[in-house]
């Protein structure tokens, strides 16, 4: 059986999506199959959190079978069984109790995983790690870390939980990934050009150009970096490039989605990329980053 850690858990949660988090639960706590929801359920957070899509950012990813992985900001667990798949050891841990409870739930059948709820920044890790995964964790940063730089406090302390051969992962949106110049609303804040603009409201959130997040690797001594271009976006890739295998002129792109609200489309996405293919900038405007980092 999985366990459930709360002993580092201070409550009460800092964030959530409302009553549909108790849908969630109460769907994991059943073990009804996903898909006939999925089916039926059209709400953006019930596909977020539930789509096995989402298992296309890191399926095709090789891990050593017997590593230890550290999940940080696991979300409902919509990675954390793929990561149980490919690892001998899982911790997932989780800032909101209520989606600690959603991921043990979800998973209380898998032995070697613990579900930890707390800050990580408040949780003594008592060994090193394989691999640590960050997805769509980065940009909150500033909501829950006191630091000058939260960001680059969080990236020292994760590197330092990384065994000399391990791997942090990151994954993040670009804050000027073409779709927010054709139109598309920056995601956390629902506001055009917003990340473009470097977020003149602060609201605690910020994303990263691809030099800003090299930049804050290679400070915390993380400087092997290979990187990786999720199309259309990292929530639910269709394709993955990296910089020895970059779209071609010709390939097909398209209009990227505003999952939960509707966009405004002002140029072509399509041929402004073929555009940036053309001229070697498709990596400066991909939408989103996925990163593996290791200490050089």
């Amino acid at each position: 059986m999985a366990t459930l850690n709360l002993d580092y858990y201070r409550g009460p949660d800092a964030y959530s999506e409302g009553a549909v988090e108790d849908e969630l639960l109460a769907l994991v706590q059943q073990h009804q199959d996903f898909a006939s929801v999925l089916a039926r359920d059209q709400r953006w957070s019930i596909l977020y959190h539930l789509s096995p899509a989402r298992r296309a950012l890191l399926d095709w990813y090789p891990m050593e079978p017997n590593a230890d992985l550290l999940e940080i900001g696991a979300g409902c667990g919509a990675l954390t069984g793929l990561f149980c798949e490919k690892a001998a050891r899982v911790t997932a841990v989780e800032l909101s109790e209520k989606r600690s409870r959603i991921i043990y739930h979800r998973y209380e059948q898998v032995p070697h995983l613990e579900v930890v709820a707390g800050n990580m920044m408040d949780i003594p890790f008592e060994r090193a790690f394989d691999y640590i995964t960050l997805i769509g964790v980065m940009e909150y940063a500033r909501s829950f870390i006191r630091s000058p730089d939260p960001c680059q406090a969080l990236l020292r302390h994760l590197a330092s939980a990384l065994k000399p051969a391990g791997q942090l992962i990151i994954a993040v949106e670009n804050r000027y990934g073409i779709k927010y110049f054709a139109g598309a609303a920056e995601e956390h804040t629902g506001r055009l050009f917003d990340g473009i603009e470097g977020y003149p409201i602060e609201v605690g959130i910020e994303t990263f150009s691809k030099d800003e997040l090299s930049r804050g690797l290679e400070s915390a001594g993380l400087t092997d970096c290979r990187w990786y271009y999720p199309y259309p976006d990292y929530k639910f890739p269709a394709e993955i490039f990296s910089d020895r295998h970059l779209p071609g002129i010709n390939h097909k792109f398209h209009n990227a989605p505003n999952y939960d609200q509707d966009r405004f489309q002002l140029f072509s996405e399509k041929l402004a990329l073929r555009s940036l293919v053309r001229n070697q900038r498709f990596d400066f405007f991909s939408n989103a980053f996925l990163v593996s980092a290791a200490k050089g």
